[in-house]
């Protein structure tokens, strides 16, 4: 998968111009993510500045709409000169439109709104807005004909979650299905626009050292995590009804195995790299109820200090019920049926209010058949390839070396290789994923079989979990978590906690 770095002299991937239409266009996802990825695009040459950015808007003035956008760029962009710079130019592509979402005058507004711009109409709607909507904006929208591609593409972005359990994940696709293709849906998963996950493809197949590894020979185990050190935030409501393992493994880290285990695809397509996605989860074992206890670990956070700061326990926090029994903390050991992996753990495993913010892959190797240096009671740790995701991106290798001296010690070597030298060089995940789907690149997007699929996996855990009426506690601020170590034994190394 190529690089997307940011490169502000190469109009070769600027997108043909385009009309952006943000449902939710007051909302926090447009304010903190959507306006400074598109504002940092124009920077970049990746947006066309001919094209428009429609925002559908309820009790606001045109003027009341644009103040809002220019104070949530000056609230979450950090580079003041960007903004100044590059305001006056996204400001003059800014419309706006009127409007109750369940008006079938709403789309007739937008409609009139799209403009003509090198003979084409080519419009991306994105639903910025509570997933209860979806069906009814893409049935509003194509009963206002706006799905119609004669004049130029029409592509819909939806965000997670995508249904909440198997059932309503098949329902959302059939109704989305029912008001446009496939091909025009773009279920966004902003973890998967992150370069350092993007690396994976890259690393594993342009290095010929690394695919005779690549597999249960060399490989004892791999561990997929995303520690987080804020609590829910606002997110109380959402997070009650979903829990760690559908907010997180059940979509982002689940895609990151598949591009991890993947077989090289025979071209470099959406469908191609898709389908090899989907072999890898086919291939996951599926769990029996009698096997989820042994299987998967749920906690919640308790009260403690985060970074020094007292924080709350989870059912202390706003909006949560104070006997809820929701994880906040979820590991599953899975394992791939396949050549390859056949007796390779993938433990994939999230947390919120860990000791840090962390997200890695964990490649550990196992250990030497034969360990020529037990004399000197140094038996070498097992080598491990880490991917670090966040902070710090790029990929670290720990091997083995002499201690300098007259002894045969052994001491662990580090070796770093950062993906930039400044962090400011990477792209930003909205960044890379809108302008994806101003391309029409849906490598990065979720198809509507790999989310079933990946629904169905975990849903034997959900159906387990439904009618527990208690739940294991951590210390917040802390690694500590029970059955974490029962989870990962006779893996090589333990559990591997971020550093």
């Amino acid at each position: 998968m190529p690089m997307k770095t940011i490169d502000n002299t190469n109009m070769e991937n600027c997108a043909p111009p385009a009309n952006i239409v943000i449902f939710g266009a007051t909302g926090d996802l447009t304010r903190r993510k959507l306006i400074p990825a598109l504002l940092k695009m124009l920077e970049c040459n990746l947006m066309d500045k001919r094209g428009r950015i429609i925002g559908v808007v309820r009790k606001l003035s045109f003027d009341e709409w644009v103040d809002k956008i220019h104070s949530g760029l000056k609230e979450f962009s950090a580079d003041s000169d960007l903004i100044e710079q590059q305001w006056p130019v996204l400001k003059d592509m800014l419309k706006m439109v009127s409007g109750d979402l369940s008006e079938a005058d709403t789309y007739q507004q937008i409609s009139q709104s799209l403009e003509t711009i090198d003979g084409q109409k080519n419009t991306l709607f994105y639903l910025a807005i509570p997933p209860r909507w979806y069906v009814d904006v893409a049935s509003s929208l194509s009963q206002a004909g706006l799905n119609d591609e004669t004049e130029g593409y029409r592509r819909i972005v939806i965000e997670k979650p995508f249904g909440m359990n198997l059932e309503t994940s098949r329902e959302l696709n059939l109704q989305l299905q029912a008001s446009f293709n496939e091909n025009q849906i773009y279920r966004i998963d902003h973890y998967l626009g992150k370069e350092s996950v993007q690396n994976l493809l890259v690393y594993r197949f342009t290095n010929s050292i690394l695919e005779p590894l690549w597999n249960r020979n060399y490989i004892d185990h791999i561990q997929i995590s995303a520690a987080e050190s804020i609590g829910i935030e606002y997110r109380a409501d959402y997070y009650e009804h979903a829990g760690a393992l559908r907010d997180m493994i059940q979509s982002h880290l689940m895609q990151v195995m598949t591009l991890v285990a993947m077989e090289p695809p025979v071209e470099f397509t959406a469908d191609a790299v898709r389908d090899e996605k989907m072999k890898v989860l086919r291939a996951i074992r599926r769990f029996e109820p009698e096997q989820v206890e042994q299987l998967t670990v749920a906690a919640q956070y308790a009260s403690g200090k985060v970074n020094e700061e007292k924080v709350p326990a989870y059912v202390s926090e706003p909006n949560v019920s104070p006997d809820s029994a929701t994880e906040t903390f979820s590991a599953v050991k899975f394992h791939i049926d396949n050549w390859r992996w056949q007796g390779v753990p993938f433990i994939l495993w999230t947390g919120k209010r860990m000791q840090k913010r962390a997200s890695e892959i964990v490649i550990r190797f196992r250990k030497p058949p034969f360990n020529l240096f037990d004399s000197e009671g140094s038996i070498p740790t097992a080598n491990a390839l880490v991917f670090r995701l966040h902070p710090d991106e790029g990929i670290v290798l720990r091997m083995n070396a002499k201690k300098p001296g007259l002894t045969t010690e052994i001491q662990r070597m580090v070796m770093r290789a950062p993906y930039a030298d400044n962090g400011n060089d990477v792209a930003d995940a909205y960044e890379i994923l809108l302008h994806d789907v101003l391309m029409g690149d849906a490598t990065l997007f979720s198809r509507a079989d790999e989310v079933e699929e990946s629904w169905a996996i975990v849903e034997p855990i959900l159906d387990a979990w439904k009618d527990r009426f208690s739940i294991e506690r951590y210390r917040a601020g802390t690694w500590d978590i029970p059955d974490m170590d029962k989870l990962l034994a006779g893996c090589v190394g333990g559990w591997h906690q971020p550093t």
